[in-house]
């Protein structure tokens, strides 16, 4: 019997309940109820044994997804629940993988840009549009303030005044008046003031510069017929001359945009717009935009003499943190993602150091996305993945990572805002590079890397040594050095290197004519190059 006993405590070590207690009781019982428990304990124990030792397996183990876990250590179980359950549980949850599960829900919880579903599409392109003015105003909260504080001061005082606005196209001059009009309108309101009337202009329209005039004379009050020696000029004049006829008008807040087409057309219609607000009872707030920064030096000291000089606000260009958050300003609204952080840092980095321009990033944005709908077009039908709105019985074990692939494909690229780039900005340098041969693209791209940092000149040979490690990391053959001595000149030539003279070839200085960033640029819709030059 203790021979018995040893025996199934050893056999039975990986997980019997029945035979741990046996053993650890150490006395057996030999009656033939109690060996008949023994024998059904023992085969009960041995076939749940079998189900563990078979499932412990190291084979098992290291060919499972996840690490095993005991069962006692579900949260659900208990010492004495059956293993069969169990393990039919753990099956259950094992079906997927712990990636490809996260995966899925993440897919199913989060809707996917789709650029073939017009809907979106529209949705997505009208958010970037221009004349889509933004819901919050970002980036420009302090000349924002300025110009409202401004014209709540004059509302207040009932006191005319002028104030211009400056600042290069597409920084947001004509969009904060608009918002500063509305603000204005609902604080008068809350505010128990009269409400002005606005005016808003366009300067460049004006067949005649003069024609500005009886435009607010219309806005005043029903044109009378004055005789014929009387001007709108004259006529606002007199009317701002006296307080009888003063007093009934309401404030007229004129917004004149396109201010310096006065500038450079009549200047003395500009001084006499200006002087509207000096008369003695005028009730006109005067608030010029001009895209130039610098015609206001050119009126501002006239304008001073005559004792009308305007408060300037200056809007500067957006810088590329200021562009990239107005984009995304722009997006959140949509609960997918449609550019790549790379792709919209590229589009705010050539814009910010270009101009500063909004609106022409947002020209360029929507046309990286018609890139891409023309690329999605030409391929769809080489393309073999599943539809967006069906999935396929028999495929449905990996459409998360098929949809993963659909989600990666119809997101916005680099590649596709570098195409729009040079739409926008096309420069001699930028096609002469793109219409090099490789091996002179690679040259270049050789010389970029090298240059990096304080260096500004190398040799050739110094600069073939760059040029063979870059032909390494793309698996493309390089040439000798006399003939990348050849290609050199070749570039300089063409005004992109400057090439020195030595004794010796490889001794010769090689120096860049060109910005390096222009190069970056040109090179930049090239998979392989835009990899090698994000690499430090």
């Amino acid at each position: 019997m203790p021979t018995i006993a040893f025996r199934r405590s050893t056999r039975v070590s990986g997980g019997s309940k029945v035979a741990d207690q046996i053993a650890i009781n150490g006395e057996i019982d030999s009656t033939p109820q109690k060996r008949r428990l023994r024998s059904s304990s023992s085969s009960s124990s041995t076939t749940e044994d079998n189900v563990v030792t078979s499932n412990l397996t190291p084979s098992t183990m290291e060919s499972s997804p996840c690490k095993w876990k005991s069962p006692r250590r579900c949260v659900n179980d208990s010492p004495k629940s059956p293993l069969k359950a169990n393990r039919g549980d753990k099956a259950v949850s094992m079906s997927k993988s712990p990636v490809k599960r996260r995966l899925s829900e993440s897919f199913l919880e989060k809707p996917m840009w789709n650029p073939r579903d017009m809907e979106q599409l529209n949705a997505v392109k009208e958010a970037l549009h221009v004349s889509r003015a933004p819901s919050n105003l970002v980036c420009r909260e302090v000349e924002h303030n300025r110009v409202l504080e401004f014209c709540k001061q004059a509302v207040e005082q009932e006191k005319a005044g002028s104030l211009y606005i400056c600042g290069c196209p597409g920084t947001g001059k004509s969009l904060s008046m608009e918002k500063v009009n509305k603000v204005l309108v609902n604080w008068a309101e809350e505010s128990s003031f009269q409400a002005p009337d606005t005016l808003s202009l366009n300067c460049s329209s004006l067949s005649n510069t003069s024609d500005i005039f009886g435009k607010i004379l219309d806005k005043i009050q029903q044109r009378r017929k004055p005789n014929s020696y009387t001007s709108p000029l004259q006529y606002l004049q007199k009317m701002f001359s006296e307080k009888q006829q003063s007093a009934v008008t309401k404030m007229l807040l004129i917004v004149a945009d396109e201010l310096d087409y006065l500038i450079t057309k009549d200047r003395a219609v500009l001084h006499e717009l200006f002087m509207l607000t000096t008369l003695p009872f005028s009730r006109f707030i005067l608030i010029g935009i001009a895209n130039a920064i610098d015609l206001a030096d050119k009126f501002l000291p006239k304008l001073q003499s005559l004792n009308c000089k305007p408060t300037v606000v200056t809007f500067r260009a957006y810088s590329k943190d200021q562009i990239i958050s107005i984009l995304q300003q722009r997006l959140k609204a949509f609960p997918y993602t449609i550019f790549q952080p790379q792709a919209l840092e590229l589009c705010a980095r050539k814009v910010a150091s270009a101009s500063g321009d909004m609106r022409k990033a947002l020209w360029i944005c929507r046309s990286a996305i018609e890139m891409l709908e023309s690329e999605i077009r030409d391929s769809i039908n080489s393309l073999d993945l599943p539809s967006l709105h069906g999935g396929v019985p028999d495929q449905q074990r990996d459409g998360a990572c098929d949809k993963s692939l659909i989600l990666e494909s119809n997101v916005v690229r680099v590649d596709h805002v570098a195409i729009a780039l040079s739409k926008a900005y096309r420069s001699p340098v930028v096609d002469t590079i793109q219409s090099l041969p490789q091996h002179q693209q690679i040259i270049l791209c050789s010389a970029v890397k090298l240059f990096r940092g304080k260096k500004k000149d190398a040799t050739i040979g110094e600069l073939n040594i760059s040029y063979l490690d870059v032909c390494k990391s793309t698996l493309i053959p390089p040439v000798g050095i006399m003939e990348l001595s050849s290609m050199c000149r070749v570039l300089g030539d063409q005004g992109i290197l400057k090439l020195g003279k030595a004794r010796e070839e490889k001794l010769s200085r090689v120096t860049l004519k060109v910005d390096e960033a222009d190069i970056t640029f040109a090179l930049q819709g090239i998979r392989f190059f835009r990899n090698c030059l994000q690499q430090s």
